[in-house]
């Protein structure tokens, strides 16, 4: 009975997303508390951080290009989460970072298969158990201005292809997905995988196509 509970203990810990199992979109179960990240969290500001001149020479995106509402939803097995209007989970990224300032590193390909959650300039999402103080922005090198929680800037995913999923979380070992507070969610922590690679920019060639389910064939770092 002993060694049987301590074997669901670390199954509960390590495995659970069991390698090459797919549970209907979800890794199934109830959330648990979530996990506090121990890193450094700055004073949050809704004023965009980055290049704010590149900011302002941004050509002005649609509706379908940015991110309209910031909804703090609970999921099956991971608990918090933040989503756009989509239902779509948003991850933030450790190589970003957010000291001395708020900077972006994920751009080119890796902004393709994490897409970042951006607005146009003077635009503010609609927030539902998000804190609108800890909602801002920040100039990515493109100069769109990216959402930011907890000054973490925020993406989604293209390995995730309905609402609610969250294939995302622990990419890399650098990805995972964002709480309503800027943390990182660890409630959950499947084995590090893969991204799935970018899409392919030769229509005609479906290679990189990210309607592929494959995330653990790419050689991409990010």
């Amino acid at each position: 009975m002993v060694i049987g509970a301590a074997i669901a203990a670390a199954f509960a810990v390590t495995g659970c997303a069991p390698a090459g199992v797919d549970t209907a979109s979800d890794y199934g179960a109830q959330p648990a508390a979530n996990a506090v990240d121990v890193a450094a969290t700055p004073t949050p500001g809704a004023e965009p951080e980055g290049d704010a001149a590149a900011a302002d020479d941004a050509a002005e995106l649609s509706d379908d290009e940015t991110t309209g509402e910031l909804n703090a939803t609970k999921v099956k097995r991971m608990g918090e989460t933040v989503q756009n209007e989509d239902g779509f989970v948003l991850y933030r990224f450790d190589d970003d970072k957010v000291k001395p300032k708020v900077v972006s590193n994920c751009n080119d390909a890796c902004a393709k298969v994490w897409p970042p959650a951006v607005v146009n300039k003077g635009e503010k999402p609609k927030l539902k158990g998000v804190d609108a103080a800890s909602v801002g922005t920040v100039a990515r090198e493109d100069g769109t201005l990216q959402l930011t929680i907890d000054k973490w800037p925020v993406y989604t995913y293209i390995g995730d292809k309905k609402p609610g999923q969250w294939k995302g979380q622990n990419v890399g070992a650098k990805w995972f997905v964002v709480t309503p507070d800027g943390k990182k969610n660890l409630t959950c922590l499947p084995a590090v995988s893969k991204a799935v690679a970018p899409p392919s920019d030769d229509a005609g060639d479906s290679s990189g196509d990210a309607g592929s389910d494959d995330s653990s064939g790419s050689d991409y770092s990010y």
